[in-house]
């Protein structure tokens, strides 16, 4: 059978949530919610609660060894770095590589590591991901929206370059989407349930519209949460591209045909929603995560599911789409 490798899994570490705090607000703030643990907020609004395990590299590799996964593609979670000005942001994503760094180093059979860049500074952007690379990075993560930026949005151009010239595979991650308080999405912490898929549904759906995928030919884009609607919305998505001009301006072929060029991982909590995943995005283009260590996330449980597809697509999924694409 194929090593199990691990796409969408997350670490901190107590320095990253110090210098949040301190460099964070207003926008992000930590506080104590109810039940005595921490999480961080949004505009006032908690979205990521803080969990011992997020910090703890022997309890991950101990949980891993128990749900019989072999590697994790290890990455930062939102906000990520995009907070201070252009030293603390550059020195965040500098501190959370050389962590991970020194973590693949401990575990090199177990731990590969998607880099942290401070997106909002191109320069020192790309300056990182050269760093990182050479430290060991396989990916690199980005947020699929930027304090409220557009991915699309010409100013990260020369990131993305630097990006689409290595073939490095893009795991875009959710955060809370730009005007989550003004929906009241504080409100049974809807932003965790709905509001990051469709962070994520905006983000690939915007990447489709605007050519992105013409432009940047060795792009290995992985869409969090299985492409969080998109499965669901890709018809819609191709109805609209055939009747409103405006949706195919900037691209010669439909979404849904841009669609299975994009990877995503399968952090779906329904057998029926990892298939239409592996229907949509197509066998060669789904790779296991299991959102760990948030409180939702399930190594064991995503993990079933991907053994519950037809064998032949199931080793692809355990491991072998990502091998493939990370060189492992």
């Amino acid at each position: 059978m194929s090593p199990v490798i691990d796409v969408h899994t997350h670490m901190l570490s107590k320095e990253w949530v110090a210098q949040l705090e301190k460099h964070g607000k207003p926008r992000y703030t930590v506080k104590t919610v109810p039940g005595g643990l921490r999480a961080i907020h949004l505009e006032g609004s908690p979205f990521m609660t803080l969990l011992p395990n997020m910090f703890d590299w022997e309890a991950r590799i101990d949980n891993m060894t128990k749900a019989q996964v072999d590697i994790a593609v290890v990455s930062l979670t939102c906000p990520s770095v995009y907070w201070g000005g252009e030293k603390v942001s550059t020195q965040a994503a500098r501190h959370m590589n050389d962590e991970f760094a020194r973590a693949q180093k401990t575990w090199p059979d177990r731990i590969r590591w998607f880099a942290s860049l401070p997106w909002q500074y191109p320069k020192a952007a790309v300056q990182e991901l050269r760093r990182a690379v050479k430290a060991g990075a396989v990916g690199v993560m980005v947020i699929a929206n930027v304090s409220g930026q557009h991915l699309t949005d010409p100013l990260f151009d020369p990131i993305w370059r630097a990006i689409d010239d290595a073939g490095l595979p893009v795991l875009v991650h959710p955060g809370a989407p730009p005007g989550s308080s003004a929906l009241g999405m504080q409100e049974f912490q809807l932003s965790a349930s709905l509001g990051f898929t469709f962070d994520t549904s905006l983000a690939v759906s915007r990447m489709i519209l605007n050519g992105f995928f013409d432009r940047y030919s060795k792009l290995k884009i992985i869409a969090a949460h299985a492409g969080g609607a998109l499965p669901f919305l890709v018809g819609r998505l191709d109805v609209c591209w055939d009747n409103i001009p405006a949706a195919r301006a900037k691209t010669t072929e439909k979404p849904s045909n841009y669609l299975r060029q994009v990877y995503c991982d399968s952090v779906v909590f329904r057998q029926d929603a990892l298939d239409m995943a592996v229907s949509v995005f197509g066998t060669n283009n789904v790779l296991y995560g299991s959102d760990y260590p948030h409180n939702i996330g399930d190594m064991k449980g995503c993990l079933s599911r991907v053994d519950a597809l037809p064998g032949d697509i199931r080793e692809k999924v355990r491991g072998g789409n990502a091998a493939r694409i990370f060189r492992l």
